[in-house]
């Protein structure tokens, strides 16, 4: 490794919150095991610890995977007071690999390759069976996207799939510009945005709509009202919930359809700031309405 001084101490530091998220994450999955408690999974495997491991130490990438998007794993594990402290202890792990690893991005982001190819190894036994089946690069975002966790016990839980999500990036009408551009110029329909933007006022802002995948959302009631009078809450359940109990027992909970429907299930937004039609398709950029 050719890593000079400054990148070798932030690289060192990675590895240590790396080492810190993987140790507490097994802490977790063997503490959730020695409290025999209940558990639910969305998928046809049974919930228990081998599934929990696997969806808790799942950092990797698979093979032709986008980079941007993340694999879910819907579950349900009642949690005692020693589960639910081990849980804080992943996130707080988690939260810590974050913020080093947003460090190197502002200093050294050439480091970032190196990252995904070097920490892999300092578990070769999750290393050795996971290169087997393609896995061998490390999938960032997997690494410290937050385990969710109920505030409060809860007396039910309706699970439901969440299909209308999108993501809106604000733009100028120069930065429209240059992503067309940075098409094929020459082809028509290009051309034809080109000038379609070429007619609006440079201090126009415009925005690029990017439609999210569908995620399962849950829906907690909980046995008394929280601090905030607040008696219910939704998050969503990209990885295992978990749900404090004293009992080890899991609330009512419903089955969810096996796959999300094909169509939104929210009715439009009456106010939608978004014209109805995107100004450039290309791009899936839209105007804003008059105000």
């Amino acid at each position: 490794m050719t890593t000079q001084a400054p990148e070798y101490r932030l690289l060192a530091k990675l590895e240590a919150a790396f080492d810190r998220l993987v140790e507490r994450a097994e802490a977790l999955v063997d503490t959730w095991r020695l409290s025999n408690a209940e558990s639910w999974t969305f998928e046809t495997a049974p919930a228990d610890a081998a599934w929990l491991h696997r969806a808790l130490l799942d950092f990797w990438y698979q093979d032709g995977q986008d980079g941007r998007s993340t694999r879910s794993y819907i579950g349900l594990f009642a949690a005692n007071e020693a589960v639910m402290e081990k849980l804080g202890a992943v996130n707080a792990a988690k939260k810590a690999f974050a913020e080093q690893l947003a460090e190197i991005r502002r200093e050294v982001p050439g480091l970032i390759p190196e990252i995904k190819a070097v920490l892999p190894f300092r578990h070769p036994a999750l290393h050795a069976h996971l290169h087997g089946v393609g896995l061998a690069r490390l999938h960032l975002k997997q690494c410290w996207r937050a385990i969710p966790a109920a505030p409060a016990e809860v007396s039910r839980i309706r699970l439901a799939w969440y299909t209308s999500g999108r993501s809106i990036k604000r733009l100028s009408v120069r930065d429209a510009e240059r992503m067309l551009l940075a098409l094929d110029s020459d082809a028509a329909h290009v051309r034809i945005q080109l000038r379609t933007l070429a007619g609006l006022p440079d201090s126009e802002p415009l925005a690029q709509v990017q439609p999210q995948a569908p995620l399962m959302r849950a829906n907690l009631f909980f046995r008394e009202p929280l601090d905030n009078g607040h008696s219910r809450q939704a998050m969503n359940v990209a990885l295992p919930l978990f749900v404090p109990t004293a009992n080890g027992q899991l609330p009512d909970i419903n089955q969810p359809p096996r796959h999300p429907p094909e169509q939104r299930t929210r009715a439009k937004r009456s106010d939608a700031r978004l014209e109805d039609t995107p100004l450039l398709p290309s791009l899936r950029i839209y105007r804003y309405r008059d105000r």
